[in-house]
């Protein structure tokens, strides 16, 4: 479920590779935390997280996270928010290589990276989790507005919007676009030539400028919210009406 590809200059790419669409259940994401911390301790210069062709991450696996009492979904959201944490806060850049459609979670991953490379055409990205029954935490929503301002990031996150990727280009939402086949290739490049400047004040810049991104991440509090919303009645309905739109014939789940 998750490949690990090495680059030359050090660079690691952990690959998604959970079928059929990259939906976040606990054991990928713990594999992606995981993944990070390997690749940060063997001594890794860059990391690029990619999906598969077509579909970076479809975001949280609903069918699957329905069928959880609350003790496994609080253990999702709190190993969700951690990875993000862990991404925003990595000692080496970490880029992402935007494979396909991008909704919800997957979007939310390439937010608290460094760069965000997609597939141009017909591939979609966006925060959609309001159409599905979940408000946008702050701590998410902050992240969006770093990218794209407060303006664009109320109207795409108000209303749970997947815009096609050469709108994602204009707003900023992602920082370049190439052919599907160039995705992982063309961030390996950008983080390579990340990473032929002055090492030390590079990484220093960096973490300055990074250094609020993970704010709020390693909350109980957040956390709780979180949960308490999953399990509330509008919340249920909705995630259900999801999942029977999914399963209908010609729909992937």
């Amino acid at each position: 479920m998750l490949r690990r590809e090495e680059h030359p200059d050090g660079i690691v790419e952990l690959a998604m590779d959970r079928p059929p669409a990259n939906a976040l259940d606990l054991e990928l994401v713990e594999a992606l935390r995981g993944g990070l911390a390997e690749a940060v301790a063997a001594g890794a210069e860059g990391i690029v997280l990619s999906g598969r062709p077509g579909m970076f991450s479809a975001g949280l696996d609903v069918p699957h996270l329905l069928g959880l009492e609350r003790p496994g979904i609080e253990a999702l959201w709190g190993a969700y928010l951690s990875l993000l944490r862990e991404i925003a806060e990595c000692a080496v850049p970490v880029s992402a290589a935007i494979t396909g459609h991008s909704p919800a979670g997957g979007a939310v991953n390439a937010l608290f990276c460094d760069e965000r490379v997609m597939a141009e055409g017909e591939y979609r990205i966006g925060l959609n989790e309001v159409s599905v029954g979940i408000a946008l935490p702050r701590e998410i929503f902050g992240p969006l507005v770093r990218l794209v301002g407060e303006r664009q990031a109320e109207r795409l996150g108000v209303g749970g919007l997947m815009i096609p990727a050469a709108e994602a280009l204009r707003l900023g939402l992602v920082d370049e676009l190439v052919p599907l086949e160039r995705v992982t290739e063309r961030a390996v490049e950008r983080l390579r030539a990340l990473l032929a400047l002055p090492r030390g004040p590079m990484l220093a810049t960096r973490a300055m400028f990074r250094s609020e991104l993970a704010a709020g991440l390693d909350s109980a509090r957040v956390v709780q919210l979180l949960v308490e919303q999953w399990f509330s009645d509008t919340t249920q309905t909705a995630l259900r009406r999801l999942v029977d739109r999914l399963r209908r014939p010609g729909k992937e789940s």
